[in-house]
């Protein structure tokens, strides 16, 4: 591949987490299609299904169906996923870091995904943009 070289999919899901398969057998396409490293699949596949359950369940009213984007653009050796959907606005950069020290019962519950959102990927980034959130979030490797 050409160091300019720059290749874009985007696919489109639900706000159902039977969605999920939808999103592992695409991220598994483009594994093959753009040859990507596979020791990198497992850790994507996390991300996406942290960062995408989130908004599956937090993000909009009960029982509404809404559509959310998942970009995928790969240049050079980095891929970088945006995730766009219309639910209630939310910055999950701004979440403050669990105290890891903590035992699992002394813990509050939830913010553990984001943290690991942070710790797998190379840099993490929100933006509401009119009634859209977005989140983007990049990942490089040799």
């Amino acid at each position: 591949m050409e160091t300019s070289e720059k290749m874009h999919k985007k696919l489109v899901i639900k706000n159902k987490i039977s969605e999920m398969e939808r999103v592992i057998a695409f991220l598994e396409q483009m594994e093959k299609k753009w040859n990507l490293p596979a020791a990198l699949i497992p850790s994507i596949n996390l991300v996406l299904e942290e960062a995408l359950t989130n908004v599956i369940f937090y993000a909009y009213e009960e029982d509404t169906e809404n559509e959310i984007e998942v970009d995928f653009e790969l240049k050079d050796k980095q891929l970088i996923l945006v995730i766009t959907d219309s639910g209630k606005p939310f910055d999950p950069t701004k979440k403050s870091e669990p105290d890891i020290n903590l035992s699992a019962e002394d813990r509050p519950i939830g913010g553990l995904g984001i943290f690991l959102i942070k710790q797998v990927m190379d840099e993490v980034s929100y933006q509401r943009n009119g009634k859209f959130n977005q989140l983007t979030m990049l990942k490089n490797w040799q």
